[in-house]
């Protein structure tokens, strides 16, 4: 067996199982379940009509790299999304089954493993990303993501003799949990720098389409690229996912773009790899990257939402909105986030997620202790009612 499996931690919905092993499960009040970022979200409604049309695609075998009218349609949203001047649909654009699968398969094709080899993540970070890590040979670096920031990655404090292992860094941007958004300097700063220390960039963008709809969108990393005048996206590639756009999480379908002599190297490992998109998954994958109506509905709703809930848990909790996705990061009053997730699952069946569930200690602390994450996904009036059942049990102590 490959031993660096055994460095792998359990996810931390298996821990958090663990957590309430021991409680017993209250049948009043209905329980809330907001620890999970799964949009419940109806699906877009040509999802079915373009599905059933796409059936007959079952009896052939998808090739590696998509449909090129897949790739076509996603190269046209993102020079429209990010502003850029070109994105060639044959080099620069591979489909993949969901981000999680390419976030992980990425590492095992671009890194070099040996003693000093290292991947570099935020933290706390999508689990994902140290998993990749360490099965692809190298070791996990954090970077912390902490609120004196505005949970916003501080690179220019992490030392020379760092950057100086890094084969690959991960960006999670619109951030998960705390939502904080980098600027299109800092991407462009951190392009400059991976120039410098030879390292490439997979950008996280899965929370890039949920924004308050009043505000710009996030930028992302092809566009700075592109602004830097990198118009080849050298060193940089960007991960977006269906999932949370277009509220839908079962479809398994997203995509990287980016430098093109990345991706040939990439698509070669998936060949073997093995993770192709299905033809029907294409179709639909391609009628919801072409449509923008659902995805500005969808962003009202989560405004709805945030306006709903923000001003009963205020009051009670240090919390305010995020940037950008789904999620509150509120710090607990007493610092103990594993007892404050107890408490809510218990007595009032709220379950959260504790924020340590999703960092790692370092020397200079936890950046995720002390914090839960709550995903507002569950409709809208079971988040009004969450949000009230963790105010009365914080008022009465």
């Amino acid at each position: 067996m490959n031993p660096n499996l055994d460095h792998l931690q359990p996810y931390p919905f298996q821990r958090l199982q663990a957590l309430f092993a021991d409680l017993q499960p209250a049948t009043t009040p209905a329980p809330i379940a907001l620890s999970i970022g799964e949009p419940r979200h109806p699906m877009p409604a040509f999802v079915q009509p373009v599905l059933e049309q796409a059936l007959s695609g079952f009896n052939r075998y998808p090739t590696t790299r998509g449909e090129p009218a897949l790739r076509e349609v996603i190269a046209r949203w993102l020079q429209i999304r990010f502003n850029l001047p070109n994105v060639d649909a044959e080099r620069q654009v591979l489909p993949l089954s969901g981000t999680r699968e390419g976030l992980f398969a990425l590492a095992q094709a671009v890194v070099t493993p040996g003693p000093d080899a290292g991947v570099l993540m935020p933290n706390p970070f999508y689990q994902i990303y140290e998993g990749a890590a360490l099965l692809a040979g190298a070791e996990p670096l954090f970077y912390n993501l902490e609120r004196a920031n505005g949970y916003r990655p501080q690179f220019e404090d992490l030392p020379a003799a760092l950057w100086d292992r890094v084969q690959l860094l991960y960006i999670c941007n619109p951030g998960n949990p705390a939502g904080a958004v980098m600027s299109e300097k800092q991407l462009g700063d951190l392009i400059e720098r991976a120039e410098r220390h030879d390292f490439v960039i997979a950008a996280d963008e899965c929370y890039s389409e949920i924004y308050p709809p009043d505000k710009a969108p996030p930028p992302g990393l092809l566009g700075a690229a592109a602004r830097l005048g990198n118009a080849n996206f050298s060193r940089c590639v960007a991960f977006h996912s269906l999932s949370k756009r277009s509220n839908l999480p079962g479809l398994r379908s997203g995509f990287v773009a980016g430098d093109s002599n990345i991706l040939d190297r990439f698509a070669l490992y998936r060949t073997y790899h093995g993770c192709t998109l299905p033809g029907p998954v294409q179709a639909v994958s391609a009628a919801a990257w072409a449509d923008e109506m659902h995805v500005h509905e969808n962003r009202w709703q989560y405004a709805a939402k945030f306006a709903a809930v923000l001003p009963t848990l205020e009051p009670v909790l240090e919390v305010a909105r995020p940037d950008a996705g789904f999620y509150l990061w509120p710090r607990v009053p007493d610092g103990d986030d594993e007892a404050f997730a107890r408490r809510l699952q218990q007595e009032v069946n709220v379950t959260v997620l504790p924020g340590r569930y999703l960092s790692r200690p370092t020397p200079e602390g936890d950046p995720g202790a002390g914090h839960v994450r709550i995903a507002l996904v569950a409709e809208p009036q079971a988040c009004i009612e969450a949000a009230e059942r963790i105010r009365t049990l914080l008022e009465r102590g």
